[in-house]
C-alpha cells in the first residue's frame, strides 16, 4: 500500500488490517485554492522581479566580461601589429645587406 499522507480508516470491521483513504470534500479544497489565489499569485510575481533581476545582473555581468574581453583583443592586435612592422622593418634591413652582397 502506498503512503499518500491522508488520513486512513479500516475499511470494515472484518479486522482483515486493510486500510482505505478517507474521502475528502472537493468543495473544501476548491475553497483553499480561492482564497490563496491571491497570495500564490503574489508569490508568483515576487519570483518574476527576483527573476528579472537576476537576468539584468546577469546581463550586466556579461557585458561587462565582454567589454574586458575587446580590451584584451585590442591589446593584443596592438601589440602584434607593432610585432609585425618591426619584423618588417627587420625583414627590409636584412634585403638591404643581402642586395649589397650580391652586388
Amino acid at each position: 500500500m502506498a503512503v499518500t499522507g491522508e488520513e486512513e480508516t479500516e475499511s470494515s470491521g472484518s479486522g482483515t488490517g486493510m486500510k482505505l483513504p478517507q474521502a475528502t470534500s472537493s468543495l473544501h479544497h476548491g475553497e483553499e485554492k480561492k482564497a490563496s489565489a491571491p497570495h500564490s499569485q503574489a508569490v508568483a510575481s515576487q519570483k518574476k522581479e527576483l527573476r528579472l533581476l537576476k537576468n539584468r545582473e546577469a546581463a550586466r555581468e556579461c557585458r561587462r566580461k565582454k567589454k574586458e574581453y575587446v580590451r584584451c583583443l585590442e591589446n593584443r592586435v596592438s601589440k602584434l601589429e607593432h610585432q609585425n612592422r618591426t619584423l618588417i622593418e627587420e625583414l627590409t634591413a636584412l634585403k638591404d645587406v643581402y642586395q649589397t652582397k650580391v652586388e
